[in-house]
Formats: C-alpha cells, sequence, structure tokens
C-alpha cells in the first residue's frame, strides 16, 4: 500500500536529514581544508600540509570547525532536497503527460533534481555562508582580522546581522542557484545513471544494490566527495526504504 502524498513528503525529508548528516561527519574534515585553502591561498603549501598544520595548531576539533552550520546546512539541504525531489517528480510526470505512478527515465529524474535544488538554495545559502566564516577563524583571528570573541557560530549570525541585515545571509543566493541547478542535474543524472547500470550489471532490482558501488575516488578532493555523497545516498536509501517497508506490511 502505498502511503499518503503527506506521509511520503515526511519519508522523504526524514531520509534526507539522516543522509545530510552522514555526509557532514564523513566529509568535514576535508570540507575545512577546503575552504582554508581557499580562502588563504597562499598559506598552505597542498592539501596535507593545510590538515597536518590544522592539527597540530588546533587539534581535531579544528578539523571539525563549523560542523554545527555545516550539519545544520546538509540537513536542511537535503531534507528540502529530497522532499521537492519527489515533489519535482509529480511535476515532471505532469509535463510529460504521464500518469501519478509512471517510471520516470534516468533524465527526467536529473531534471526533477535539478529544479528541486532551487529550493534547497533558499536554505543552504544563509547556513553556508556561516559554516565557511567559522572554518577561516583560526587564520582570521591569527591576522588579526576579527576578535577572539567572533569564533562561534552566534557571533558570526550577530555581526553579520548587525553589518548586514537579514540579507546579507542570502548573499551569493544568486550564484549559489546558479550553481546549483546545473550541478544537481549531473548529481542526480550520474546517480540514476550508475543505479541502472549496476542494477543490469549485477542482475537486480535498483533498490537492492550492494553499497560498495557508492565508495570510489581519484584525487585528494574527490577523496572528500565519493564517500561524503555515498554515505549520503546510503543514509537517505536505507533510511527511507525502511520507512516505507512499514507500509507495506
Amino acid at each position: 500500500m502505498a502511503p499518503h502524498p503527506v506521509v511520503q513528503a515526511i519519508i522523504d525529508l526524514s531520509a534526507g536529514a539522516i543522509g545530510g548528516a552522514a555526509c557532514v561527519f564523513s566529509g568535514q574534515p576535508l570540507d575545512t581544508a577546503k575552504v582554508k585553502m581557499q580562502t588563504f591561498p597562499k598559506m598552505y603549501r597542498g592539501f596535507v600540509h593545510c590538515v597536518v598544520s590544522t592539527y597540530r595548531q588546533v587539534g581535531v576539533r579544528g578539523l571539525y570547525q563549523g560542523t554545527t552550520p555545516a550539519l545544520m546546512a546538509n540537513i536542511a539541504e537535503n531534507s528540502v532536497l529530497f522532499m521537492s525531489y519527489g515533489f519535482c517528480q509529480q511535476v515532471i510526470r505532469f509535463a510529460a503527460g504521464l500518469h501519478n505512478d509512471a517510471v520516470l527515465s534516468d533524465m527526467q529524474k536529473a531534471c526533477a533534481g535539478s529544479v528541486a535544488s532551487i529550493f534547497s538554495s533558499l536554505v543552504l545559502c544563509p547556513t553556508e555562508l556561516v559554516k565557511c566564516r567559522l572554518q577561516a577563524m583560526y587564520e582570521m583571528e591569527a591576522s588579526g582580522k576579527i576578535a577572539k570573541s567572533q569564533n562561534t557560530v552566534w557571533s558570526v549570525v550577530k555581526t553579520i546581522m548587525k553589518t548586514e541585515g537579514f540579507v546579507g545571509f542570502f548573499n551569493g543566493l544568486t550564484t549559489t542557484i546558479a550553481r546549483e541547478v546545473p550541478g544537481y542535474f549531473c548529481f542526480f543524472g550520474a546517480y540514476e545513471l550508475c543505479r541502472t547500470g549496476f542494477a543490469d550489471h549485477m542482475k537486480c532490482d535498483k533498490d537492492d544494490i550492494g553499497v560498495r558501488a557508492l565508495y570510489s575516488g581519484l584525487t585528494p578532493t574527490m577523496v572528500r566527495t565519493f564517500p561524503a555523497n555515498g554515505a549520503l545516498f546510503l543514509g537517505y536509501e536505507a533510511s527511507r526504504k525502511f520507512m516505507m517497508k512499514q507500509f507495506d506490511s
């Protein structure tokens, strides 16, 4: 028995939140290194130097600086993204003249994910802004650009509100949407194409694939991307499948 659309939305929202949390905890140290290197390109010789220096200066805590807003950002983004993804699939079905239960092609699902990213950008932009400022706090303190008291989530939020107002949290929203729309088209497109390919190769249904297929890597950037996004989809699929089973029993 298929769940009510409202229940389905709650399931997608919850599964997206679980996937988002898994994504943060698995990729946060590498994301912190990325932000530090982009903010202070002349301070570090490379990726390994940045990670080692941060560990020596602040310890493991330094690699997880900004985890709270990152967790909020990823949970909010992926909850809204996957909830909107389900809704946008229905929009795609309507636009294509298909019935409500029709199975979409991989490209149609990619289009649905692309449109869904517009909604997730609205919650991603403010939280990501705070996260990035927190991740570069140690270097900004060392350079004298900010006081030591400005190194908490609340202090960053207050500073933005005081100097830029509420709209300050949405600086870069247009750029974020411009990045997310094509990015998530490729993101969901590649995800669905890979699921189709693995399902065909393993002679099984998409929902029954082996999870190792989600983990691969090439470059230092991909070292973060693959496990983080693997954790994201694993968390989403596993939790969603569990919740959906409750309606089949």
